[in-house]
C-alpha cells in the first residue's frame, strides 16, 4: 500500500496508486449546494488535497474520478476556467513578496485570457480577465484559494513595519489592505464566478479581508462537512485494515488495543456540534509508512506566528482549557496575547470536545495525547527553560505516582524545580510569584497523561490545589507559597478535600507542600496516608 505522504496534487495520488480516502460525495455535496466558501482546518490536515480535487472536478477530467462515488452523480463533467492561487510556497516577512506573488498570477492570467491598459491595480486587472474568460468559454469562472491567510500570519505580532505611500504601516497591516484590495473583486465580478473556495487556518474578521467581497459561506463547523478532511473511523477501518493489522503484530497488541492507541494518540478532532471523530491524517499516513508511532504531526514545527503569541500570553494557557466557550469566542479573530484562545484553537491545538445544545457552548480541550504532550512540553521548555530533560523527569515522576513512592517523587521533583534558571522565575511582586508557581505545577501535571489530573478542582468547601488518580491510588496536594508544608496539609483536613473519596478502595495520599520563592524549589513537604 502506497501511502500519500506530502502528495498535495490529485491527479499525482490517482496516477500514481497512493491510497486515496474518498471524499467526493462531499465535494460534489459542496459544488452543487452553494457558491463562495471559507474553510478553515488547521496546518496539515488536507486542505491542498482538497483544493487540487475541485481544481480537476473544475476542469472536467472525469478520467481521474473514475470508480469514485462522485462518479455516479456526476452526469455533465462541465469544463470551466479555473483560478488557482497557492500561498503555502513563498515567505511573507519583505514587503513586495505578496504584491509580487499576485502580479506573478495576474500577469499570467492576462497572457491567456488578456488584459486591459486602463486597468493598473491587481484586483481590477483580475477582474477583467475573469470577464473575458467567461466571455472567451461561456462558462463562469471558479476561483481556488489555498492557504489565503499566509501573508498574514508570516508577519502577525511581529512588529516589522514598512514604508508605503509616504506613511509607516505594520507589514501585518499593509499586507491585509493588500488582499481586501485584491479580493474585493468577487464583490464586483460576482456574475462571472461559478464557484470560489478560500481555505487557511483562522478566519480573519471583522476588519479583515473578508469585508472586500461578498460573505463567503464558512462551513469550518458545519455539521454537513466537518469531516471534509481529516480521517474518520470508518474510513480508517474501511481504508487501513491491513496496515492496522500489521501495526498489531508489531506492537504486539489485539487489534482492539492497537486501534485504542491509535485513537488516544491521533484521534479526537472535532470540528462541530455533531461531534464525529477526526483523525489526523498526516501522522495516520506516517505511522502505516514507517509502522511506528511517534508525534508526526506536531513535529513538524510549531508556526512561528504561534509561538510568538504564547510566548506573550504565558500564564494564560491554564485558563484556557477544559472550559465551555460560547461560538463566538475562539472563532472570530483576532487573537492577542490577552486573547490567545482562536489561534490556539484554530491551528490545531485545541478542539472541541462537548457541546452543550441548551447553553450552545462548547468545551474545549486538547485533542489527543499527540498534541497535549507535544504542545506542553514546548511551552514548558519555553516558560521553564530547565537544564534537565523536561521528558524524562516527567517521566520519572509518572513512573514514582503509579508505584505509590512519594519520597522518590518528591526528590525528582524537587531536583527538576532546582534546575530552573533563577531568571525564569524572577517575578516582581507577590502576586506574579504565586502565578508562576501555579502554572509551573499546572504544565507539569498535565504532561502526567497516564493519570486523570485535576488542578483548582471546585468541592462544597472549597477548591482544591490538585488531585490526581491512578489505579491504585489518589493523591490530593495543596500548595503554599513561602508558607509551610503543615500549613498546606491543614487546609487539606479543614476544608475535607479527601472527603470525597471516602469510599473509594484506593489508597490515598494528603500532601502538603511549601514553595520557596527564594530558592524556587520545594521547601516543605509532609504527607499523610
Amino acid at each position: 500500500m502506497k501511502y500519500p505522504i506530502g502528495i498535495q496534487s490529485f491527479d499525482q495520488l490517482i496516477n500514481g496508486g497512493y491510497v486515496y480516502v474518498d471524499k467526493t460525495d462531499l465535494v460534489y455535496s459542496l459544488v452543487t449546494e452553494g457558491k463562495i466558501y471559507f474553510l478553515g482546518r488547521p496546518r496539515r490536515f488536507g486542505k491542498s488535497l482538497l483544493v487540487s480535487t475541485l481544481e480537476h472536478y473544475f476542469l472536467g477530467h472525469k478520467e481521474l474520478f473514475k470508480g469514485l462515488k462522485i462518479d455516479s452523480l456526476e452526469k455533465e463533467w462541465l469544463e470551466y476556467p479555473v483560478f488557482h492561487v497557492d500561498f503555502n510556497s513563498s515567505n511573507f516577512l519583505e514587503k513586495g513578496t505578496l504584491e509580487r506573488k499576485l502580479e506573478g498570477y495576474v500577469a499570467t492570467w492576462e497572457q491567456e485570457y488578456g488584459s486591459a491598459p486602463q486597468w493598473a491595480d491587481l484586483g481590477d486587472r483580475f477582474a477583467y480577465v475573469l470577464k473575458r474568460a467567461h466571455e472567451r468559454t461561456g462558462r463562469r469562472c471558479v476561483v481556488l484559494v489555498d492557504e489565503y491567510d499566509k501573508p498574514l500570519l508570516d508577519v502577525l505580532d511581529t512588529g516589522v513595519k514598512v514604508e508605503a505611500n509616504g506613511q509607516e504601516y505594520l507589514l501585518e497591516d499593509w499586507n491585509r489592505q493588500v488582499l481586501r484590495s485584491f479580493y474585493s473583486v468577487f464583490k464586483a465580478a460576482d456574475a462571472d464566478l461559478q464557484f470560489v473556495l478560500l481555505t487557511g487556518v483562522t478566519k480573519f474578521s471583522q476588519v479583515s479581508v473578508f469585508s472586500g467581497f461578498n460573505q463567503p459561506a464558512d462551513i469550518s463547523m458545519v455539521p454537513d462537512f466537518d469531516t471534509l478532511c481529516g480521517i474518520t473511523q470508518e474510513e480508517l477501518e474501511h481504508y487501513f485494515a491491513e496496515p492496522i493489522a500489521e501495526l498489531a503484530q508489531r506492537y504486539r497488541r489485539t487489534l482492539p488495543g492497537i486501534m485504542e492507541l491509535l485513537k488516544r494518540r491521533y484521534d479526537g478532532y472535532h470540528f462541530s456540534s455533531r461531534l464525529v471523530d477526526v483523525y489526523n491524517p498526516f501522522s495516520l499516513l506516517n505511522v502505516f509508512r514507517y509502522k511506528e508511532m511517534q508525534d508526526y504531526w506536531f513535529s513538524t514545527g510549531t508556526p512561528t506566528y504561534l509561538l510568538r503569541l504564547l510566548n506573550r500570553a504565558r500564564e494564560g494557557l491554564n485558563q484556557l482549557t477544559g472550559r465551555y466557550y460560547q461560538r463566538r469566542e475562539f472563532i472570530d479573530y483576532k487573537a492577542t496575547a490577552e486573547k490567545p484562545l482562536p489561534m490556539i484553537y484554530q491551528s490545531g491545538y485545541l478542539t472541541i470536545k462537548d457541546y452543550n445544545w441548551d447553553r450552545d457552548m462548547f468545551l474545549l480541550d486538547y485533542p489527543n495525547n499527540e498534541v497535549k504532550d507535544g504542545f506542553l512540553t514546548m511551552v514548558a521548555a519555553d516558560y521553564l527553560n530547565p537544564e534537565k530533560s523536561i521528558g524524562s523527569s516527567i517521566q520519572d515522576m509518572t513512573d514514582m505516582l503509579k508505584a505509590g513512592d512519594l519520597e522518590s517523587f518528591h526528590k525528582i521533583l524537587t531536583s527538576f524545580l532546582a534546575s530552573i534558571p533563577y531568571t525564569m522565575r524572577r517575578k516582581e511582586n507577590e502576586r506574579e510569584r504565586e502565578r508562576y508557581f501555579h502554572y509551573t505545577f499546572y504544565l507539569i501535571l498535565r504532561l502526567m497523561s497516564l493519570y486523570t489530573v485535576y488542578t483548582e478542582k471546585e468541592q462544597s468547601e472549597g477548591r482544591v490545589d490538585c488531585i490526581i488518580e491512578t489505579d491504585n491510588y489518589v493523591y490530593i496536594f495543596e500548595f503554599k507559597l513561602d508558607g509551610t508544608a503543615a500549613e498546606a496539609l491543614k487546609q487539606i483536613e479543614e476544608k475535607g478535600y479527601a472527603r470525597p473519596y471516602e469510599a473509594d478502595k484506593r489508597k490515598l495520599y494528603k500532601v502538603g507542600v511549601n514553595f520557596s520563592s527564594e530558592t524556587g524549589t520545594v521547601d516543605g513537604w509532609q504527607v499523610v496516608e
